[in-house]
């Protein structure tokens, strides 16, 4: 009992948020403003969705009706940055989401979300850097691609086809920029953001002149039958289809929680950082539902280009012109997202470090700078390793499920604190004593805790369990109404038909025996057993979610709260757990192994050098002396 007693306490040991603002302990300058942050935001998000995934997923998900894809994932991002805004206002540290959940949930749990915003972050950089990449090397007719594939083929099945030296140097450049300094790289991402949102512009008004409704109606004989149209119409692949494109939309708002790491560089963090989310989050949206509409308004979304899809229309349109104007812009707009993604990867690294549950050279903070030198030079070699040899396919499958886990831990998170017995709000709710009805039965008792029959305003350690338990079972039970529909989920599929003269194996075929001369076409198999229990899971949902809205909530005062709790935090949690239901199992197979080696660097290495854990031990904490000093030696480096 006893050791598990300890254990429990290593692993959800949290901080205390009000100890976290310490000005004693800031090493970074503060030099960004509200409109730093909201270019940061905007130039971390909008650049590959808006040149290569719109037409990428029109093509091959949800035809038309990508802009419902955009508009669902927007949604669910938006929701998700509401509770990263509040989380901004408590809790004004370079960290985001790991800094979020380690003074909501736990240690453990925060390593978990800082170690997946690690991948996010990388993953994100490779990935940019590799469409960065292809889009210049189409622009001049493929001179890297058929030059290394040449020189270096490489042959395997889980790498790309040739090591990308263009990506890998655009990234090792970028890395130098940052280490250089805060001002000079933001002032070179507002540029670049200024430029892009310009291109944007003149896609979308460009494209207005060349807008043909029927391209959002057509029927399905009209679909060559080579290309892979669906059903026709404005949702050819059905809602399953809107929903899978919303997954993969996902990768377009990933980023905007960039704007949340830099709470020791932001002048003013619990006014400007919540703004910042909220304006980008608004500007990204409103940008991709126009350039979405204006694609698939312009060209039949089946003969859609899946890796340039504007310079595809422009040349199909003959306008040369236009095409450059807008592939420079595409270039700027790229440059600004890489840099984004880039700018947060070595603070998450620098704050894990200074809590001691990464390794202490990467918070090193260079003198003359007054950047993370080592975190940033080393992660943006990581990320340029793996974007010269992954392809882009396989990198952005990666991307959307550790950010939908991360979304999801920041919302738990704001629930958990909203119920906290907060006794520096309210000092009478410490010593309040409830008077329950007196009842024979205790199920009585139960019901009257549960649904707060006897109205307690304040939160308390009792009302505080209990909200924490129904948090508990109201994920559970999103996990599991979520798997249920989506395998209930069907998309009707054409099959080819088998050659009756080969011998060879033919995977997916389908016998032809009445001479059929169109695809068989396999249609849905409803399962009732699986819409009964979507159903009472649904009204579990809703129960739960009443229970909750019964608990009383802290009073604390904080500069930007997130209205309706719990039903935005709730909603969030539930769309963002379905929309990783609906990713693929390899990519649920890679991300494990990626948790696996984290959890054995925080077992082996954070669990013994955690600074909170050798705080409340009542030790010197003499690995962490960084946490008094200024400015670390770069002669001290150590492992």
């Amino acid at each position: 009992m006893k050791l598990r007693e300890t254990l429990y306490q290593v692993l959800f040991r949290r901080k205390n948020e009000d100890d976290i603002d310490d000005p004693d302990k800031e090493k970074l300058a503060r030099v960004l403003n509200l409109v730093d942050l909201t270019a940061l935001g905007v130039g971390s998000t909008l650049g590959v969705g808006v040149y290569v995934l719109a037409g990428n997923v029109a093509r091959i998900e949800a035809g038309p009706a990508v802009v419902l894809s955009f508009v669902l994932a927007a949604f669910a991002s938006a929701l998700a940055g509401l509770c990263y805004a509040e989380f901004a206002a408590r809790v004004p540290r370079a960290g985001s989401a790991y800094v979020y959940s380690y003074v909501g949930v736990g240690e453990f749990v925060a390593f978990v979300i800082g170690w997946n915003l690690i991948l996010e972050y990388v993953i994100g950089t490779a990935s940019v850097a590799k469409a960065f990449s292809n889009y210049i090397d189409a622009l001049l007719d493929y001179p890297v691609k058929t030059t290394m594939t040449y020189l270096f083929p490489m042959n395997v099945s889980f790498l790309a086809d040739y090591p990308d030296v263009l990506s890998f140097s655009l990234v090792i450049l970028l890395s130098i920029i940052l280490a250089w300094g805060v001002r000079e790289s933001t002032m070179i991402n507002n540029v670049f953001t200024v430029v892009n949102l310009l291109t944007v512009f003149t896609v979308v008004v460009s494209g207005l002149f060349k807008v043909n409704l029927y391209n959002w109606s057509i029927p399905k004989q009209d679909i060559p039958k080579s290309a892979k149209g669906g059903e026709g119409g404005f949702m050819p692949f059905g809602w399953a289809g809107v929903t899978a494109g919303a997954a993969k939309c996902f990768y377009g708002f990933i980023g905007f929680d960039s704007v949340a790491t830099t709470g020791e560089e932001a002048k003013k963090p619990k006014r400007d950082i919540p703004l910042a989310i909220i304006l980008s989050l608004s500007i990204i949206t409103f940008a991709y539902c126009c350039i979405s509409s204006v694609l698939t308004l312009m060209w039949p979304y089946y003969d859609q280009d899946i890796d340039a899809p504007f310079p595809y229309v422009y040349d199909k349109l003959g306008w040369t012109t236009l095409k450059m104007i807008v592939s420079s812009g595409a270039i700027f707009a790229m440059f600004a997202s890489l840099l984004a993604s880039m700018f947060s990867m070595p603070r998450i690294l620098m704050t894990m470090a200074e809590d001691g549950l990464m390794f202490s050279m990467f918070s090193i903070i260079h003198p003359k700078f007054k950047t993370p030198l080592l975190a940033t030079l080393l992660s943006g070699l990581l990320a340029g390793i793996i974007t010269a040899l992954l392809n882009l396919e396989q990198l952005m499958n990666m991307m959307s499920i550790g950010t939908l886990l991360a979304y999801t831990i920041v919302c738990i998170c704001v629930l958990i604190l909203r119920y906290k017995n907060d006794p520096d709000s309210d000092e009478f709710v410490k010593n309040q004593v409830i008077d329950e009805p007196e009842t024979s039965s205790g199920f009585f008792k139960v019901v009257d805790k549960y649904f707060n029959l006897s109205n307690v305003d304040n939160a308390n350690k009792e009302t505080e369990r209990v909200a924490t338990t129904i948090t508990v079972l109201y994920i559970c039970t999103s996990v599991l109404f979520s798997f249920v529909t989506v395998q209930h989920e069907c998309v009707a599929t054409n099959h080819p038909w088998c050659d009756g003269n080969s011998s060879a194996f033919q995977p997916g075929c389908v016998l032809n025996t009445n001479n059929a001369t169109t695809l068989f076409k396999q249609g849905c198999i409803e399962n009732s057993i699986a819409t009964y229990t979507s159903a009472i899971l649904a009204i579990g949902l809703l129960l739960l979610l009443l229970l909750l809205t019964r608990q009383p909530q802290s009073n604390k005062k904080l500069s930007f709260k997130v209205p309706l709790v719990p039903l935005i935090p709730c909603i969030s949690i539930l769309m963002n757990v379905y929309l990783m239901m609906k990713l693929d199992i390899i990519t649920w197979i890679r991300f494990s192994i990626w948790l696996t080696i984290g959890l054995f660097i925080y077992v082996l290495y954070g669990m013994n050098n955690s600074a909170e854990g050798i705080k409340r031990k009542g030790e010197p904490n003499n690995s962490r002396s960084s946490s008094a000093e200024p400015i670390h030696q770069i002669s001290s480096i150590n492992l």
